[in-house]
């Protein structure tokens, strides 16, 4: 079974450079969004970008534009990308079965 998990599309990005105080990855998108994705602030999340994948922390933001995310220090993305979030599952175990 697969979530109803509608695109976003990245609005504004900022890439941080070494000494800057705030600095890693990370994702804003507004208050409506995270509802709809079950996401809260400081929360893990998987951006699903054109071109890889990567963990972020969420920021709950609502100067964020509907449907759009603000990206920092996001490896792979740009500005007009279309990504999916998808929250991070660390209940799940991790499968060793695998080849």
């Amino acid at each position: 079974m697969s979530r109803y998990n509608p695109p976003l599309q990245v609005v504004h990005f900022t890439g941080t450079r070494k000494g800057d105080a705030e600095r890693g990855p990370q994702v804003q998108v507004n208050s409506a969004e995270a509802m709809l994705r079950m996401v809260q602030s400081g929360e893990l999340v998987w951006v699903q970008g054109p071109r890889r994948n990567e963990v972020a922390e969420l920021v709950v933001n609502d100067e964020v534009p509907r449907g759009g995310i603000f990206a920092r220090d996001i490896v792979g993305l740009s500005v007009t990308d279309v990504v999916r979030l998808a929250k991070v599952d660390m209940d799940r175990p991790r499968r060793t079965d695998l080849a």
